[in-house]
């Protein structure tokens, strides 16, 4: 993570994990970057990215939600060279405390890398921090607190000022080249009024910081974000990602996605309250990516089925017969190879991990993204053109770990034993 004099830059570039990433790829017609919500956990996302950018992978297309489009933002809005600076310089910025000063990042560093027990009490302080005092450059308690039962303005309808956020945003993103449509931009957000997810695209309109802001409104913590008459909030209230925004976008193409994800779906029991919070919170927002993935993949095999069966179907038929017509329109060869990056939580993590804020903890999440896209890109075939009956393909390195341990145990297993 290249940053600041603040930040140790030759730490993430030792990372332990082979350094041999591909920079060619198959002809995907679109390559895309779909960016989760989960708040401070976001920093995984920013690890990833750089190592995309390491491997000369440039997204086509980014979708983001929450978090996700804050970091979407910061990618779109900057050239290929500055990308990754200005992600470490916008983390940087919201992982200072808003009123009272910073612990020295070297010393917070250095009690961070001693053990578990020093890194829990450091996450509690910065998460107690947060609720406290707020975010230099994000959001800062409400004075006077909103009211409860009183009219009031929608506006202002939160525990948290998020006004700071839009100054930083403008600082950081070039606003016009994300209008430019060199990539395709796109940020879901829940309409307050009638409920509905939407998404702010930059092929149908004019982005601005609002439109990013709303993403990332999460009630009751921020308040909605007014939009051309319309009040909007955080698109995770409805779906953590936009996978299936980007995949059912038209025209189809042959795409290849990296499917970013901050909670994961898989996890043990929680054996005490503050681990039911955290449970909760991970399958709450994990937003059944697996499952999600899984509807797609069904469906696309549906639609190379009708292609193959109207192939051999007789021309005439298929330009006469209204059945065969509506085939025609549902049939398609596309192919779509969905790569998983999912953040593995930490023993030491708690309930407030979406919301601690601390520098050190940070650049473990910046790390994490990093090592985990290296990873996944030692092995070209992971990025391959899928080949097989429904022109989908889903690769998970974490999962596939399991696996191999799975065969592994299998194999040591006495003979007969089930």
């Amino acid at each position: 993570m290249p940053t600041k004099a603040s930040t140790d830059e030759a730490a993430l570039k030792n990372a332990n994990l082979p350094e041999n990433v591909p920079t060619g790829l198959p002809p995907y017609e679109t390559i895309a970057l779909v960016l989760q919500g989960g708040g401070a956990l976001g920093a995984y996302q920013a690890g990833v990215f750089q190592g995309l950018q390491e491997a000369d992978i440039e997204p086509s297309y980014l979708a983001g939600i929450s978090i996700g489009a804050l970091n979407t933002a910061i990618i779109a809005g900057n050239p290929p060279q500055t990308r990754v600076a200005r992600l470490a310089e916008f983390w940087e910025t919201i992982c200072q405390p808003n009123f009272w000063p910073a612990p020295n990042p070297f010393i917070e560093q250095t009690l961070f890398n001693l053990n578990d027990t020093m890194r829990q009490t450091l996450s509690a302080l910065h998460a107690g921090s947060a609720l406290l005092n707020g975010q230099s450059g994000f959001f800062q308690p409400r004075f006077p607190p909103p009211p409860s039962n009183t009219p009031g303005n929608p506006a202002t309808a939160s525990y948290y000022d998020t006004s700071a956020l839009k100054s930083t945003l403008e600082r950081l993103c070039d606003f016009d080249r994300i209008n430019a449509q060199t990539q395709h931009v796109s940020v879901g957000a829940v309409n307050v009024r009638n409920g509905n997810l939407v998404y702010f695209d930059n092929t149908k309109i004019k982005l601005r910081a609002e439109h990013f802001m709303a993403s990332g409104a999460l009630p009751p913590a921020f308040a909605a974000v007014e939009i051309d008459g319309e009040f909007y909030w955080d698109g995770g209230l409805v779906s953590n990602t936009p996978l299936t925004e980007v995949l059912d976008s038209r025209p189809m193409r042959d795409t290849l996605a990296f499917q970013v994800d901050l909670w994961s779906a898989r996890g043990r029991p929680p054996g005490n309250m503050s681990e039911v919070s955290d449970r909760m919170k991970d399958i709450r927002y994990s937003s059944r990516t697996r499952m999600v993935t899984d509807q797609l993949r069904w469906s696309q095999y549906l639609r190379h089925i009708l292609e193959h069966i109207l192939a051999e179907v007789p021309e005439e038929a298929r330009a006469t017969n209204p059945y065969c017509r509506m085939a025609q329109d549902l049939a398609c060869s596309k192919r779509y190879n969905v790569v998983h990056l999912i953040y593995r939580n930490q023993t030491y993590e708690k309930h407030y991990k979406d919301f601690e804020f601390g520098l050190a903890t940070m650049r473990g999440h910046w790390d994490s993204g990093l090592q985990d896209i290296r990873q996944t890109l030692a092995n070209p075939e992971r990025l391959a053109m899928p080949e097989n009956a429904s022109g989908f393909i889903t690769h998970d390195i974490h999962r596939e770990e399991i696996e191999q341990l799975m065969e592994l145990a299998k194999e040591k297993m006495p003979h007969g034993a089930s």
